[in-house]
């Protein structure tokens, strides 16, 4: 049963990061007051079976001068690294995705890791100077916010005591994580944005300079595994922003209990806002991106970790 319950939720995961392209273009159709999909079934809404066919049907090209099996290998790699973390995700009290462990924190941040390889590779393999920046690019990014984001979670471990995802929500009975920790909370959320290459920082795949950056090469399913990574990557730091700093499955405001939706629904709406921030925040220059996460995201997340641990070795959060 667990792994029909498994099986069912990741293909639930890759279906709904495609139906996120359709709520992407609707919302910001919305957001900037124009039509979204509207032609394909109601409300636009077969629009994404329609880009899906498509995109099956593509010639699925690799060029002549790129290295063939490291140009496969490059797309597979984004989706098993953003399928896999979801692993330690707990959605309920007695339900995770695949195993409860007492690491699944640091499980977390070691396989979304490894997603940098996905675009180093496929940069690299491409054999072209635009998708090579790009790679560069989402390298440098990538490894640089890494640090801020696995320093912000500091102080959640030190208030709960556990790298535990089950632990880290039972300690938010009474006071979610965002108050005591709200400065975490704000670099992670900057360093979600940098590891999924969201806008405004998408820089690695900036098509005013880069034309589209490490996936200029890609076509067909290769491509689409990319774009398809891209959201499964926004519905994982979704979801991880309700774990650790909105109580989970917890219920708000003394409401009934539903695990369930009360997940699904803390999650759905960073979905949303992660959405509306391509509509409504321009891009920094490449140098300002980076400057920004040294200058200012490490000194802050330094001085939330010390501040945090004054005070619970003070006595004044456990």
């Amino acid at each position: 049963m667990t792994l029909l319950a498994t099986t069912a939720i990741l293909l639930g995961l890759v279906l709904g990061a495609a139906g996120l392209t359709w709520l992407e273009r609707r919302l910001l159709g919305w957001w900037q007051d124009r039509y979204g999909p509207n032609r394909v079934g109601p409300f636009g809404v077969f629009q994404v079976l329609a880009d899906m066919i498509k995109i099956l049907f593509k010639d699925d090209w690799i060029p002549p001068f790129a290295d063939k099996c490291v140009f496969t290998l490059a797309p597979a790699i984004v989706m098993a690294t953003g399928l896999l973390a979801f692993a330690v995700v707990p959605i309920g009290e007695h339900f995770h995705i695949a195993a409860n462990w007492n690491v699944a924190l640091l499980f977390f941040l070691a396989v979304t890791s490894l997603g940098v390889y996905s675009v180093l590779l496929g940069g690299w393999a491409s054999n072209s100077k635009y998708a090579l920046l790009g790679g560069i690019r989402a390298g440098a990014q990538t490894i640089s916010y890494e640090v801020f984001m696995g320093l912000s979670l500091m102080g959640v471990v030190v208030i709960a005591g556990s790298f535990a995802l089950t632990d880290i929500v039972h300690a938010q009975h009474g006071l979610w994580f965002i108050f005591p920790q709200f400065i975490g909370f704000v670099i992670f959320l900057i360093a979600g944005l940098a590891e999924t290459h969201r806008l405004p920082l998408d820089l690695p795949e900036a098509e005013h300079e880069l034309t589209a950056g490490f996936h200029t090469e890609y076509s067909s399913m290769k491509f689409g595994m990319f774009f398809i990574g891209e959201y499964v990557g926004v519905i994982l730091i979704a979801a991880m922003i309700t774990t650790l700093f909105l109580g989970g499955w917890l219920a708000p405001f003394g409401l009934p209990e539903a695990p369930w939706f009360w997940f699904t629904a803390k999650t759905a709406v960073f979905v949303v806002f992660f959405i509306l921030l391509r509509a409504s925040i321009p891009r920094p220059r490449y140098d300002q991106m980076m400057g920004y996460g040294w200058k200012v995201l490490l000194p802050l997340s330094l001085l939330n970790v010390l501040v945090t641990g004054a005070v619970v070795l003070a006595g004044g959060v456990r």
